[in-house]
């Protein structure tokens, strides 16, 4: 993201409780200091502990548009351990499981889908409550307000074709470590994806389901996690994934809101065209094509050279303003790398578009500052309701009832996290999934990804997943991966007919009806 001081993140925090304080016990005389740290680490860990509630199951019924669906919810914590035995973090989950009256082999082959948000820091609320679970959650008449949110029945659940197992990373929602030094090693990407592989085979092997097709689903930064997950499971738990669906996912640092690079403006510029188009009621499949021709066509190259000149520029700049709905003069100041200023520029005067969505505008905070000051109307908007909303679905519905605050994301953990071995947002840069998708994709033949976006995500856009995709050998990628597109932003699935056309081709996608 680029805001000031801000860092990539899906979701905004709750108040945040990573770990409890340390409880030191009195030394005795016999004491060493070694043992008397021991004692304050295993005293702070059963206090944070005692604050998770023990595992709850409950009996539902989905109205779905096939029928009802029975199934049990259940909410509950997996243990990890570390090598001397102790209790190192538990991770929160929430499982969903579809039921007959008798218990048959062919049911326990039923898929399951295990999910995750991204952040780093991000619990998975977001997709839990926006998406994929028995209960959706709506903001208002228009979308946008988040001050009385309703929680309703979801008749796109994907309950209806898929078991499902919502998963909070160490650091979010109820999930914690046993104390602030454990938690360091499970802030960064290799320890992330090892630790969710282990929480992941715990269940399958708690529940009896190493029969079942298993898939992953992850959101933003979710959608590289879930790359390495599937690595992680091959390789130190011997389950192979049967397929990944990442939605708006992030999968090549470089291309993260890149402004100065010109392939990363080049990605970037379709979802721009789209947010102005869709802002304007003028969008159309084909009037979107002529901006993905341009962008990887004569505004690459017009980036990569020198400054154009004379009636080239005059040409090159009008193109670009008039894709983008950002002033000519404002266009040719930046020389087209408009990465930067089209939060400021593209709502009209006055307004801040999200980089979120960039066809959604409110007015904005600070018109007289010169650059995006502004919270950002989605990320810090009515998004902020789904923490305080599954909290309430938890204790009212789950009978899972903490004292514990709920991590909807926690800054901490994205400012701590470890990306190549180092620490920090430049180092994001160098974060990619593109090998990790080569190598499932040749190993397990029966592998298959599906990649969708909203087409104006300014943050994470498509345009830079279909290069990756584009860039796949054919005899991998070939009737194996896809990439769908929907109206709409980052969260395209917030919006109801974008849900509703994603909740069909996914359901496909689980049947075998591929995508075209």
């Amino acid at each position: 993201m680029r805001r000031s001081a801000k860092p990539f993140i899906t979701l905004l925090a709750l108040i945040t409780l990573v770990a409890g304080p340390a409880w030191p016990q009195q030394a005795g005389p016999a004491d060493r200091p070694g043992q008397r740290q021991d004692q304050t680490d295993r005293a702070s860990a059963r206090g944070i502990f005692t604050l998770i509630p023990a595992d709850t199951t409950t009996q539902h019924v989905l109205k779905a548009p096939s029928g009802d669906l029975p199934y049990t919810a259940t909410a509950g914590t997996l243990d990890l351990f570390g090598q001397d035995g102790d209790r190192s973090a538990k991770i929160f989950y929430t499982a969903y499981v579809a039921k007959s009256p008798t218990y048959s082999p062919s049911e326990r082959a039923r898929p399951i889908t295990f999910a995750f948000n991204g952040g780093p820091g991000a619990a998975s609320a977001y997709l839990h409550l926006g998406l994929v679970g028995p209960k959706i959650l709506e903001f208002g008449e228009n979308g946008n307000d988040g001050t009385m949110p309703v929680l309703k029945d979801n008749p796109e659940s994907w309950l209806a074709f898929t078991d499902l197992v919502l998963i909070d990373p160490v650091g979010t929602g109820w999930s914690r470590a046993a104390n602030d030094d454990a938690a360091k090693s499970f802030y960064g990407v290799r320890q992330d994806a090892d630790s969710l592989s282990t929480a992941i085979a715990l269940y399958v092997q708690k529940n009896n389901r190493l029969d079942a097709h298993k898939y992953l689903l992850g959101e933003s930064y979710g959608g590289f996690r879930a790359a390495k997950v599937a690595a992680s499971l091959k390789n130190t738990q011997g389950i192979l994934i049967s397929s990944i669906i990442m939605l708006s996912p992030l999968v090549e640092g470089k291309f993260l809101a890149n402004s100065d690079d010109p392939l990363s403006a080049a990605l970037q510029l379709p979802s721009l065209a789209a947010a102005k188009l869709e802002h304007e009621n003028q969008f159309t499949p084909e009037k979107l094509a002529d901006a993905e021709r341009f962008a990887m066509s004569d505004y690459l190259v017009g980036l990569s050279g020198a400054a154009p000149f004379g009636q080239a520029a005059e040409t090159f700049y009008d193109r670009v303003a008039g894709l983008t709905g950002i002033p000519k003069n404002i266009v040719a100041q930046t020389r087209g790398f408009v990465g930067d200023v089209y939060a400021k520029q593209m709502g009209g005067r006055g307004k801040i578009v999200s980089p979120y969505d960039a066809a959604y505008a409110v007015p904005d905070a600070y018109p007289e500052a010169t650059y995006n000051r502004n919270d950002d109307p989605i990320l810090e908007g009515y998004t902020r309701a789904y923490g305080a909303a599954f909290v309430a679905y938890a204790r009212n519905e789950l009978g899972f009832a903490s004292d514990m605050t709920y991590n909807l994301l926690n800054e901490d953990v994205n400012r701590r996290w470890e990306w190549n071995g180092s620490r920090g947002g430049d180092s994001r840069s160098l974060a990619s999934v593109s090998t990790d998708i080569r190598d499932l994709l040749s190993v397990i033949p029966s592998f298959k990804l599906l990649i969708a976006h909203g087409y104006s995500d300014a943050l994470t856009p498509y345009g830079a997943s279909r290069y990756v995709i584009d860039h796949l050998p054919a005899e991998l990628a070939a009737g194996r991966t896809w990439l769908k597109l929907y109206g709409g932003g980052h969260m395209f699935y917030t919006k109801p007919q974008s849900r509703l056309s994603f909740a069909k081709d996914i359901r496909g996608f689980y049947e075998g009806n591929l995508p075209n």
